[in-house]
């Protein structure tokens, strides 16, 4: 038996739950339930590692890097999950963040069984993927015990690349490795093991951290609006119509052809309204404040 594994929180027994199978529905349920609510705790507890991994990846992909989540299993495709929504949330290239699962593109929906212990395979692909020197790894793995996890960080690190750990577990096997190691300990799961659960649940709000805070301190929000999203179908071009006029006040009649004019994005058509300019200096103007809609229209402002 393996000391290590058996010794982590994730693979414990909960005394809560233990007669789960006696259990009628609304007691399973009220039992996940209150599990579940000892989740934002643990993540709380976390905060000041969540912020270093931040403020590293916001420095990353500001200078030009990319961002990449490689995880096994659920930690995986909750990784996977997470980089496939940047684009059309924050405008992003799809270069910019992405995701990797041990086992490749079809473990996202069958398990591929042994995939989280083939060091070379974590390897190789830290090589196939292109990392260097000006990009972010993020490694996730509920146990911290993953070796095609381990393998790709401590390949990423000697490439000298940053690399940010997400765990489950305190002096994991992954924390060596990382220059950040993000751990929220939630406790045994209801179901001995499933960390598809609470460890998973916690994952998911760190990442949700990670993106979300470090695409707002690149400029990809206007206080907390969604500026930067593209009207690609119905749902987002009614959105961003809802947000252009929120941002300046407009009615549908003025937003409508502000963001057809302005190629349905929405940042630059808010630009537009608020400045007076056409889209090719609008557009200007937005670079060369780096995409901050509001350091633009506070540019602009100072000049005129």
């Amino acid at each position: 038996m393996d000391e290590y594994l058996a010794g982590l929180t994730t693979e414990g027994i909960n005394d809560k739950t233990q007669m789960i199978d006696e259990c009628s529905t609304e007691q399973m349920l009220l039992l996940m339930n209150e599990q579940d609510a000892k989740v934002p705790a643990a993540v709380a507890a976390e905060i000041p590692n969540i912020v270093k991994a931040v403020d590293t990846l916001h420095a990353t992909l500001r200078n030009g890097g990319r961002m990449f989540y490689i995880g096994a299993g659920s930690s995986g495709r909750i990784g996977v999950l997470d980089a496939s929504e940047c684009p059309p949330t924050f405008g992003t290239d799809p270069l910019l963040v992405q995701g990797y699962i041990a086992g490749g593109d079809i473990a996202l929906r069958l398990a591929v069984e042994g995939s989280e212990d083939n060091e070379e395979e974590g390897i190789a692909l830290i090589e196939e993927i292109g990392v260097t020197d000006k990009d972010a790894v993020v490694g996730i793995t509920a146990s911290g015990s993953a070796k095609f996890v381990i393998a790709a960080l401590r390949r990423a690190r000697e490439i000298g690349a940053a690399t940010i750990g997400v765990v489950n577990n305190k002096e994991s096997r992954l924390a060596p490795v990382c220059d950040i190691c993000i751990a929220p300990v939630v406790g045994p799961e209801v179901i001995m093991g499933s960390t598809r659960l609470k460890a998973g649940t916690a994952q998911k709000l760190v990442l949700n951290m990670l993106t979300t805070c470090t695409m707002v301190k690149l400029g990809k929000t206007y206080n907390n609006l969604m500026v930067d999203l593209k009207a690609s179908n119905i749902k987002l071009y009614d959105r961003s119509v809802r947000i252009i006029k929120a941002a300046t006040g407009v009615d549908d009649e003025t937003a409508i052809p502000y963001l057809e004019s302005a190629s349905m994005n929405c940042k630059l058509a808010i630009m537009m309204i608020k400045t007076g300019l056409d889209a090719g200096e609008a557009a200007k103007a937005l670079e060369q404040c780096e995409g901050s809609l509001k350091a633009a229209i506070r540019s602009y402002s100072q000049v005129v």
